[in-house]
């Protein structure tokens, strides 16, 4: 947890002032009993008003400077907690986002969401316990003991008692306890997990009428959660009434001891009194001692999850800046490629090679699980080939920074992905300063406009997060739309068409050829007529190339691919298809 204090660093003058104060109103607070055994002793014993009225007047002052002390210390102790969970909140969720896709899988996205709110605040609460309560503790008991020991050095040995007590009554109970901390925080991924995928998953399971199902999973996961919580809170419940039973027991001992004192000094009764105040102080120091021990070890598993993605450094390393100088003719190289993903023990993808051209169209095309996606999403670099070399522009991608590479690809996802906004703002995604006009295109191109105009505020029309309110092809169009606002080098699109009925997927690509014309366009599909005039189809089996060529080209000389366009033409159409080909 300590390593995660550095986010102090630029408050300390806020810390700094913190401890001054919290300091003064101990200083303070401790001279309140020592004034009080004066007054009684001094004053009302000697019946010396004006030395009580004197006294008085001190305690009053001292009161009213710890006042204000605890004022500046709950200011300082909560300017210095938000700031601290805001900057570490920001540096985790910057790393998470610097991590590739096989990190993120690594620790699943619900994790790293509970990591983000839920293991956060504990450590921010651990923080702050540790700026105020953790000093107070310490410096109010051992100041206490040391009044104690000035004001009653014979009764001493009750405190050394009482606080020999508490201890053993809290590590008995801590010793229980702290190791239930890891397996409570593993149960609050699995709730936060099951919650995430039954919300997204909502549709699927009432089309299944499996909503019984997922309740009896969500509901044994939450069970047990609640089971280790009560069990947990059972064994703090028993320290409040043992800590009772310590203090009443101690304060029951001095006045017992100091009523012995009093058969031979009347003016012990003020420093019994001062005592018992000091007594209590010890106790209750200790006490918030335990509990910051209890505190501390649940905020430093958190802390430890949160180190442990900060630990986790992405395999994709790009550099500061472009390493050559990039051809201004865009073309894409695969040399020799494979690709397994981690802890596989098979390739996904073999000795892939072939080159696309500005200008040009390249599909993929093949049987689900062939390697199509997990090619393209080389191109980005959301993974690294195994082996082999992928060149842009004839420069290796490991030579472009992350800035430079992502500058040059328009990227659509097999399924759109749209933000809370607007549809301006998610057209303009991708691009700094866009206008009107750059944004209307390409609603044109991706045949959005229709659907845009028909919508109450046209393009500040609102999007819900996740774009739940709008339908698929119109999710997918918006998500083409902010490809095509970027203007990239290298257009990628992922099964982008699927949602598309074929005339809007025919239309959609006539007009994307002109845009794409100094552009390389990369293809995934499962529908032959969106490929059919791509000038490159390459066809994947099992993660290798069986056939690269045209359209026709591929008819004649690939198994594989005349499969594919029997499955999706009749038998009139694929007949004439094959006489085309033969042509």
């Amino acid at each position: 947890m300590f390593k995660l204090l550095k986010y102090l660093k630029p408050y300390w003058l806020s810390v700094f002032l913190l401890v001054t104060t919290l300091a003064g109103q101990v200083f303070c607070t401790l001279q309140l009993p020592a004034l009080m055994s004066k007054i009684v002793n001094d004053g009302i014993l000697t019946e010396n008003p004006d030395i009580t009225w004197k006294i008085g007047v001190n305690m009053l002052g001292f009161t009213l400077l710890s006042i204000l002390f605890a004022l500046a210390t709950h200011f300082f102790s909560a300017r210095v907690g938000a700031a601290f969970s805001r900057d570490l909140r920001n540096a985790f969720y910057r790393h998470v986002l610097s991590l590739s896709s096989s990190e993120i899988e690594k620790f699943s996205t619900a994790s790293l969401i509970t990591r983000t709110t839920n293991d956060i605040s504990q450590v921010q609460s651990a923080t702050m316990m540790m700026l105020t309560m953790l000093l107070r503790a310490p410096l109010m008991g051992i100041g206490a003991i040391i009044q104690a020991f000035r004001t009653a050095p014979d009764m001493t040995w009750i405190i050394a008692l009482a606080v020999i007590a508490i201890l053993t009554f809290s590590i008995s109970i801590l010793a229980v306890v702290i190791p239930k901390f890891k397996i409570f925080q593993k149960l609050l991924d699995k709730i936060t997990l099951l919650a995430r995928e039954n919300l997204t998953g909502l549709r699927v399971i009432r089309a299944f009428n499996n909503e019984k199902t997922e309740q009896s999973k969500f509901s044994a996961a939450n069970s047990e959660l609640t089971k280790l919580n009560l069990f947990i809170s059972k064994l703090m419940s028993l320290e409040d009434p043992l800590i009772g039973i310590v203090l009443n027991g101690t304060t029951l001992l001095v006045v017992w001891v100091g009523l012995r004192h009093l058969e031979t000094d009347l003016s012990y009764l003020g420093n019994t009194i001062a005592f018992v105040q000091y007594a209590t102080s010890v106790i209750i120091s200790f006490l918030i001692l335990t509990m910051l021990f209890v505190v501390l070890p649940r905020a430093n598993v958190s802390a430890g999850r949160i180190n442990e993605v900060f630990k986790t450094k992405s395999k994709i390393k790009f550099p500061e800046t472009t390493a050559g100088s990039p051809d201004k003719t865009p073309s894409i190289e695969f040399k020799h490629v494979s690709f397994a993903y981690p802890g596989a023990e098979a390739d996904v993808l073999s000795d892939i090679s072939f080159s696309a051209h500005s200008g040009e169209t390249t599909a993929f095309i093949g049987s689900t699980g062939s390697g199509k996606s997990t090619l393209i999403s080389l191109v980005p670099r959301f993974f690294d080939p195994t082996s082999g070399e992928i060149r842009l522009n004839n420069l290796p991608l490991k030579a472009y920074s992350e800035t430079d590479l992502m500058q040059k690809i328009g990227y659509v996802p097999q399924r759109g992905v749209l933000f809370s906004g607007t549809v301006k703002s998610n057209i303009a995604f991708g691009v700094e300063n866009p206008d009107d006009a750059l944004l209307k295109t390409a609603a044109k191109i991706s045949q959005s406009e229709n659907f845009i105009a028909k919508l109450d505020k046209k393009y500040d029309a609102h999007i819900a997060q996740g774009g739940t309110n709008v339908s698929g092809g119109q999710k997918q169009r918006l998500s083409i739309a902010r490809a095509i606002a970027k203007r990239p080098e290298v257009y990628i699109f992922d099964d982008s068409f699927s949602a598309l009925d074929m005339k809007t997927d025919k239309t959609l690509r006539a007009a994307l050829k002109p845009e794409t014309k100094n552009s390389i366009v990369l293809v995934v599909a499962q529908r032959i007529n969106t490929i059919k005039d791509a000038d490159q189809i390459i066809v994947l089996d099992n993660g290798k190339i069986v056939g690269k060529g045209t359209h026709f080209s591929l008819l004649k000389s690939c198994q594989t691919y005349r499969e594919i366009v029997k499955s999706q033409f009749s038998e009139t159409e694929y007949e004439r298809e094959l006489r085309h080909a033969s042509k």
